[in-house]
């Protein structure tokens, strides 16, 4: 029998166990705001005076925070074409085999989401619509640091480019020798991107966002990144449009007593392997499942080439709650929202319906999260910290507007003009009112 509340050990892996579902509720709204505190207003001021600087001074604003931050003068700052074509020649055949089926799934998906023109006929003979329309330019960010974001490259530029955005504008880090890794470019280079910068950080956000001498200003910018990037999207939100602000990777996993422990200890540390902030949390009703989870845990994390970065995530974010249930289970990781949530039960399906708020939802033994990571086709970018609650993947609406359509014939403006000047009386408008009522008198003459 699990304890009530009990830290769960194996050697050096440490995972904090639950059962009480008040407690076990109140550990995830902690998890889920675990990016919030002082530290952030602390990095929200950095992020201004970057925005500020990159306002004022353009490209060499970029130089300097990039050698700053980076360790690199990024000059020139464009990358060219022949290198986007010499690092897809210097891949590995293999690499570029997968690279290309990853594309082709995810086009393939994305190209059933483009939306269609809608044309109502009114009762009068009025014309009513709404048409899509792509926007001009679209800024791609694309991650480096702790990781090579390759798949991010697709997932971003592909919807873009089946929206029809004419102009595509990626941005990612410069690594230690001044190009971003040779598998980012590569895939630019497969997805047809041929405008990139190596710049990032806050400051690449700004250039995407105000422009400079070299990166022009885009409309919609789309990506995830660390704290900085994600509060200057939010910072420049309004002068752009943003896809999400996307905070740390998260996976919730619920498992009934059909689950395989070494599966969910692996799908766990995939997500606990991102980053020391990573949420990893599995809801069971399998007393033995979460009792075996540790030494699971352990055993994978042996030799494991991000080991401190994963244990770090486990220790700190990860989470097992044991659930007399698995409503009790779908409550909770509702009240979540995880970003992924698998569901590794006897019934996925059936659990899945019950299911309200989830980014990705990822269902029976066969389907890991990290295939909705690379190439199953959905969108990998997804709501993170509840946000799921209000918002969904990234899709090629992110870079659509839409545009009503209004036309009256004199028919439909005598059927409904007294109407809308009777509510517009009502609310003191009186142009409003005068602007439909001198039209009704001139259709009367």
């Amino acid at each position: 029998m699990v304890a009530p509340s009990a830290d769960l050990r194996a050697a050096d892996t440490t995972i904090t166990c639950l059962r009480d579902r008040d407690a076990a509720a109140a550990r995830l709204a902690a998890i889920a705001a675990r990016t919030s505190g002082p530290q952030m207003a602390e990095a929200a001021g950095r992020v201004e005076a970057i925005l500020a600087q990159v306002q004022q001074q353009g490209d060499r604003a970029l130089l300097e925070l990039s050698e700053r931050f980076d360790g690199v003068r990024p000059d020139p700052l464009r990358i060219g074409v022949d290198q986007l074509e010499a690092a897809w020649q210097a891949c590995d055949p293999s690499l570029q085999q997968a690279l290309a089926l990853a594309h082709g799934r995810i086009l393939d998906f994305h190209r059933r989401q483009m939306p269609a023109d809608l044309q109502v006929d009114g009762p009068y003979g009025e014309r009513l619509g709404r048409r899509w329309r792509p926007v001009e330019r679209a800024g791609l960010y694309v991650p480096g640091g702790r990781a090579a974001y390759p798949s991010t490259v697709l997932m971003n530029a592909i919807p873009a480019q089946v929206a029809g955005v004419p102009r595509l504008v990626m941005v990612t880090p410069p690594g230690p020798q001044g190009l971003p890794n040779p598998t980012v470019l590569a895939a630019a280079h497969l997805a047809g991107v041929t405008e990139i910068y190596r710049v990032g950080g806050a400051q690449a956000v700004a250039a995407l966002a105000y422009g400079t001498e070299s990166i022009p200003r885009v409309d919609v910018i789309s990506g995830p990144g660390n704290l900085y990037v994600t509060l200057a999207k939010k910072a420049v939100f309004g002068q752009v449009a943003i896809d999400s602000l996307a905070g740390p990777s998260e996976v919730l996993v619920i498992a009934d007593h059909t689950a395989r422990v070494e599966q969910v200890a692996a799908d766990l540390l995939a997500q606990a392997e991102h980053d020391p902030l990573a949420a990893a949390i599995l809801l069971t009703t399998s007393e033995t499942l979460a009792a075996a989870l540790p030494a699971a845990l352990e055993a994978q994390l042996s030799g494991h080439p991000r080991a401190e970065i994963t244990r770090a995530a486990i220790r700190d974010w990860g989470l097992v709650v044991v659930c007399d249930d698995l409503a009790t289970a779908a409550e909770l990781s509702d009240c979540f929202a995880p970003e992924h949530l698998e569901l590794l039960v006897e019934d996925p399906e059936g659990l899945a319906e019950r299911i309200q708020h989830a980014g990705a939802i990822f269902m029976g033994p066969y389907t890991p999260e990290a295939v909705g990571d690379y190439l199953a086709g959905p969108n990998h970018t997804l709501p993170t910290s509840g946000t799921a609650r209000f918002a969904g993947a990234l899709s090629v609406e992110t870079f659509l507007r839409h545009t009503s359509l209004i036309r009256f014939n004199r028919r439909a403006l005598e059927a409904t003009g007294p109407a809308v000047i009777t509510l517009a009386e009502s609310e003191g408008l009186h142009s409003h009112a005068e602007s439909v009522r001198r039209r009704l008198a001139a259709t009367a003459d």
